[in-house]
């Protein structure tokens, strides 16, 4: 067992400024990653708790450009009926907000959970199988706070057929999709949400009930 580190309060003024800058990135520059970049992000995501230690989360890194051309039409696909679900002047925000950083970004990572690992044993989900998912998600935000920590941007994508993004990168029939991930280096900063910036939605207090 080695030393247990020392947060003072230093360290967590610096966490807490992590978590404020962290962002979804929509818009990336065209620079490449370096090289061992996206293997280091998956390293450190796999530092993130699991129920049961199953480990469940499964990384599919999309470089084949006829697989990102399937993954963006599905994409465009899905936020035309997206759209048509809105109506007057919310459609008209949504048409103009970007969702997406298919184009620009160097990095594309599908990120899948594995529903019935043999790792785990099956502990803590007899009664929350759910908790499996929340693995892979808790997992997706350690690398977004990883990635934030390089300089790097990350954009979760959600705006898709996972049963279509399953079959096109030829996922097992035992792979659900969590999240679709876009990587690179923003191309702008913001301390607030984009979502907040444009008018969509803004932040609220959060709700504590005691019992």
């Amino acid at each position: 067992m080695g030393e247990t580190p020392e947060f003072d309060s230093a360290f967590r003024a610096r966490l807490k400024d992590l978590f404020i800058w962290r962002r979804d990135v929509r818009r990336f520059r065209h620079t490449a990653l370096p090289g061992g970049a996206l293997e280091r992000l998956i390293e450190i995501a796999c530092l993130a708790p699991s129920v049961g230690l199953s480990e469940p989360w499964r990384f599919v890194a999309v470089d084949d450009a006829e697989a990102r051309r399937a993954v963006r039409s599905c994409f465009e696909t899905c936020n035309g009926d997206a759209l048509n679900g809105y109506s007057g002047e919310r459609a008209a925000l949504y048409a103009r907000l970007k969702l997406e950083g298919l184009t620009e970004a160097p990095a594309q990572l599908a990120v899948f959970v594995e529903r019935t690992p043999a790792q785990g044993h099956g502990l803590g989900r007899r009664t929350m199988p759910e908790t499996i998912e929340y693995s892979a998600v808790m997992a997706i935000h350690t690398m977004w706070l990883a990635a934030r920590a390089e300089g790097l941007g990350l954009g979760w994508i959600s705006i898709f057929d996972p049963q279509r993004i399953a079959a096109i990168l030829q996922a097992p029939p035992d792979w659900t999709l969590v999240g679709y991930l876009c990587i690179g280096y923003p191309a702008a900063e913001d301390d607030a949400p984009s979502l907040e910036r444009e008018g969509w939605e803004r932040r609220e207090k959060p709700l504590l009930i005691r019992r």
